[in-house]
Order: structure tokens, then sequence, then C-alpha cells
């Protein structure tokens, strides 16, 4: 493709993704079903280029005013993510001079906001909730997330994938606290892969094999993931399970649990059961109260902890949503622990970093609910022989009560979980 046609991709692309109007993931996917003479390579730098001005976009729009031309131009030469001599091939002389002064400015000159690439709403409560280490997280979640595989036990050991992998030439190490994870050198294709087709190994940020594993589902058990969406998480639950019992994937959304059923035909797992539901206090649900083993709650919220992975999404939440977010994950935390038996255990868990979606809920939630008894997430992580288990905990008087997992120290996405036994 011509430099110049591809930069003028970049830029359409760009006057797409930035009205804010859809998620970026379904924006770019949708412009490469209209676009399908795109090839990978020129694939990948589009997705790259929007990802990369997402995440500093204050930053680039500071630089952008001192340059002429449509904004989406300048903005798509700023976070280019292909090979810098492309580049060159599609700009004017003006364009290159104006590119070399904005790479000319030292990090000294930046303005706090164009450091952290930041809303302010969201840095003034990352600050207060991190001190410190509010500049190493900015610095983390400017930059890409790693690719994380979970190998599904039911049909591979981790170091038979390991070595499948390495014989198509795809370098991975294993991932440092899940026994089911690896991570993934570079962005290698593996969709093609037997591995992949077969079921043996799927997609998945270590963070969230972490939650599922931290349910601890036993064979046999009866098992509700009440959030189900895609079902990561349902698949490694299962897998554990070692697809005995019965486990329930609960959704409100039919779309998402269509997108779990191919993932469900590789797995392998005759144990789950799909199952869209109206609201929280649906008739499936009541019929369920006090039968359940073991529920997880992965609540809808803001999705902050995934910034690496979804930019758009510090551009795109609000206060008010948050708010409104907290009232529905309480709600629904308050149904789900009506499914719990009696010893049952309950795992109530987001991938955001903001305390109101997570310590606050749990903390409330507790207060409210007399039956159910905190577990230490710290002694139950040790119990599954995680390394370092208390290095990944928050809360409590020791410090061991909550999963708090951070980009900058795990090299996960965010995470959070607290869990309760119902007495």
């Amino acid at each position: 493709m011509h430099p110049q046609a591809l930069l003028e991709a970049c830029s359409d692309l760009l006057r797409q993704v930035l009205t804010f109007e859809h998620p970026a993931d379904a924006v770019v996917s949708r412009f490469f079903r209209e676009h399908r003479h795109l090839g990978p390579r020129e694939r990948g730098t589009l997705a790259e280029t929007t990802y990369t001005v997402l995440r500093r976009k204050l930053q680039f729009e500071r630089l952008a005013r001192s340059g002429s031309g449509p904004r989406e131009r300048r903005l798509a030469i700023l976070g280019f993510a292909g090979v810098r001599g492309f580049l060159q091939g599609a700009l004017s002389a003006q364009e290159s001079d104006w590119l070399d002064g904005c790479n000319a400015v030292q990090p000294e000159e930046w303005f706090e906001p164009e450091r952290h690439n930041l809303p302010p709403w969201l840095a003034e409560r990352l600050k207060a909730q991190t001190g410190a280490d509010f500049w190493p997280l900015c610095d983390s979640l400017l930059a890409p997330a790693p690719l994380d595989l979970r190998v599904n036990t039911l049909k591979l050991k981790r170091p038979a994938a390991q070595d499948q992998l390495a014989q198509a030439a795809i370098k991975s190490e294993e991932a440092p606290y899940s026994p089911w994870g690896l991570r993934v050198q570079g962005k290698p294709a593996l969709n093609k892969l037997a591995l992949f087709t077969d079921g043996a190994i799927e997609v998945q940020d270590e963070g969230s094999q972490l939650l599922a594993l931290l349910l601890d589902a036993k064979r046999g058990e009866m098992v509700v993931d009440f959030c189900a969406g895609a079902g990561g998480k349902t698949l490694a639950i299962g897998a554990s399970m070692r697809s005995t019992g019965r486990l329930y994937a609960f959704d409100v959304s039919a779309h998402r649990l269509d997108a779990l059923k191919p993932r469900l035909a590789r797995s392998g797992l005759s144990n789950v059961h799909p199952a869209a539901i109206a609201h929280e206090r649906d008739e499936r649900i009541k019929r369920l109260a006090g039968k359940i083993d073991r529920v997880l709650v992965d609540a809808p919220c803001s999705g902050l902890g995934t910034l690496r992975r979804n930019p758009d999404l510090k551009w795109r939440q609000s206060p008010q949503a948050l708010q409104e977010l907290a009232i529905k994950q309480a709600a629904i935390l308050a149904s789900s622990a009506r499914l719990l038996k009696s010893g049952g255990r309950l795992v109530y868990a987001t991938c955001s970093l903001l305390a109101e979606e997570n310590e606050a809920i749990a903390e409330a939630f507790g207060a409210a609910q007399p039956d159910f008894t905190p577990l230490p997430v710290g002694e139950l992580l040790a119990q599954l022989k995680v390394a370092e288990p208390h290095s990944l905990c928050s809360g409590g008087p020791d410090g061991q009560r909550y999963l708090r997992l951070w980009p900058h120290r795990h090299q996960t996405d965010g995470f959070f979980a607290a869990v309760w036994q119902r007495r």
C-alpha cells in the first residue's frame, strides 16, 4: 500500500474512533470489514496507530496544535505505528520539519496532564489511591499489554503447549502467578494454530485466570459464573472442574454468550450451560437459590483496569457512569449471594482500578450480609500454591483481604476480587 494511502486510512479510522460514540475495538473491526483489501501488516499499523493516539491523546493534541492540515492527519502522523522511513514517503517537507520539532520536545517540557494522559477526574482518583505509585502506574498504562494465554489443562499440560508454540516459532514463558498461564513474545497470529483450533489454548490475561483459580471450583460441584460475557473465565472454571458437575454461564446479553459457543465447542467441556437472563432477579436465579456451591460475580464495571488494551475507556467513562455502575454492582452481588448453599464460596471481581467499584462495594456487602464471612485472599492463593501470594493482595488488618492486581506491579490488567463463605 502506498504510504500516502495508508496515512489517509489511519486518519479516516481516527476520525471515526475519536467521536467516542462506540468502543474503539468495535469501530476498528467495522473499518476492517469495510476495507477487506487491507493486508495483515496494514491492519496492524492502523490498529496500533489508533491505540497509540488514544493512549497519548492529550500529549498529541498539544503537539498537533502547532501543525497544519486536518487534525486527524496530524494525530495519525504523531502516533504512526509503522516504519518511520515508510511514513516519510507520505509527508510534505513542512510536515517532516514539524514532526522533527515534535520529536525534539523533552519530557520535562510536558504539563502534568500531558504526562499522564488521563482525564482530570480519573487522575485525581488514582493519585489519591496510589500515592507514590501514581506515575509508575501512568507509565504502564501508556504501554501496550502483553499477550497472555491460558493452557486448557483438560487437553494439554503447560510444558507441552510451550513446546508446540516453540515449534511454530512462537516464544513464550510461564506466567509468574497463574499455573495455567503462558506469556507470549510479540503478537503472533494464533487463530490458525492447531493448538488454538483444537481448544488447547485460549487468549486470557493472567489476572483473569487468577479470578477463576480463586473460585477453586471442584469436580462434581454446582457452580455459577454470574456475568459470564464471552466466557473466558467460564472455560477456565470448567477445566478446573475437569468437565464434571454443572457450570451455569449467566449473562444479560445473549449476544455476548453467543461468542462463548465456538470457544466452548473447541474446549471439549461438556459441563457448561450458557443461559441468557433478563436481570439479576430472573426466575432462573430464584429456582437455584440455596443450591449452588460456588458463584463468581465478575461484575459489569468501568473496565479501567484494561486501559492498556482499551485506552478509549478513559475518554468514554465519567463519574456519573461510575455512580450508576456502583448501584448495579451492589444489586448484582446481593442477588447472586442468594444462590449459595451453606458453606458455599462467593467471589466478587472487577477489572477496575477504582476503590468505589471495588473495596467500597465489598465493604458495603459485608456490612449488610452477616451470613457471609470474608476469606483472606492471601491465604487462599497460598493454598493454591500461587507464587508470592501476599504481593498480590491489599486491605484488611494484615493487607491480605483482597486480590489487587496492578499493571505496573504485576504486568496484568488491573483486577480486584473479594471472597466470602456463606455460614
